[in-house]
């Protein structure tokens, strides 16, 4: 566990020693901001004390930039060989992936603590369904986690940052949409199925303020299947 807290506070470091760090948080912060108090359906149209827009906003949002912010954790190692560097170290192929996980989403986790602000604001303006706001906040949560275990799975089989990006969104779009597509466009239990698959399904139900056991599981497979893969095209490497 040690191993894994070094790895992951090294990554989470290096984000701010470069600029991917300040760029995915303004970047985030813009455009949930702009969305959610400014234009289209905001809040001052909706007139609700909710943070729906909001939640709809950056699930999109995180949608693109988690694999931006995973393509190069494995695929540039591979590349400058810095992997077999790392790998000769007193770690494991696991404590290794799981650094790195635990890396990203601690970044995630910092761009969500900056939008607090809107949860107290609109606390403030009306009354809140401050159930329902805080497992909207754990549903993002648990679908980045899902986002990032995808991004590293395919950070893990190329050493191309942009093949890595590209794989990781077309993985997510899967997840995302086509699943739903497919759901609506069929029947009885084949639906049924396809449902069970789609993020987005176990995301809206988690941020409506159903916690439900199914999706827990659900995101945590996902996360954990992602991780295995990960790990296991590292040591096969």
């Amino acid at each position: 566990m040690d191993k894994i807290l070094v790895i992951a506070k090294k990554e989470f470091g290096s984000f701010f020693d470069s600029l991917v760090a300040y760029i995915l948080l303004v970047a985030f912060l813009g455009f949930s901001g702009f969305f959610t108090w400014i234009q289209g359906s905001d809040i001052f149209m909706r007139r609700e004390a909710d943070l729906d827009v909001f939640f709809s906003v950056a699930r999109w949002t995180l949608f693109f930039f988690i694999p931006a912010l995973t393509m190069k954790m494995l695929a540039e190692e591979k590349k400058t060989g810095t992997i077999e560097m790392l790998l000769t170290k007193d770690v494991t192929d696991r404590e290794v992936v799981l650094g790195k996980f635990t890396g990203c989403l601690m970044l995630v986790g910092v761009a969500l603590l900056f939008t607090l602000p809107y949860y107290i604001s609109v606390a403030w303006l009306g009354k809140m369904d401050h159930g329902a706001t805080l497992t909207g906040y754990l549903g993002l949560l648990l679908m980045s986690a899902a986002y990032i275990a995808i991004g590293l799975f395919a950070s893990s089989i190329t050493n191309n940052q942009i093949v890595a990006f590209l794989l990781a969104l077309l993985i997510g779009i899967f997840f995302h949409l086509l699943f739903d597509f497919l759901a609506a466009g069929s029947s009885g239990w084949i639906s049924d199925l396809f449902n069970t698959l789609s993020l987005s399904n176990h995301y809206d139900s988690i941020s409506r303020g159903v916690l439900d056991t199914k999706d827990l599981i659900y995101f945590g497979s996902i996360t954990a299947i992602g991780i295995f893969l990960a790990e296991y095209f590292i040591s096969k490497r």
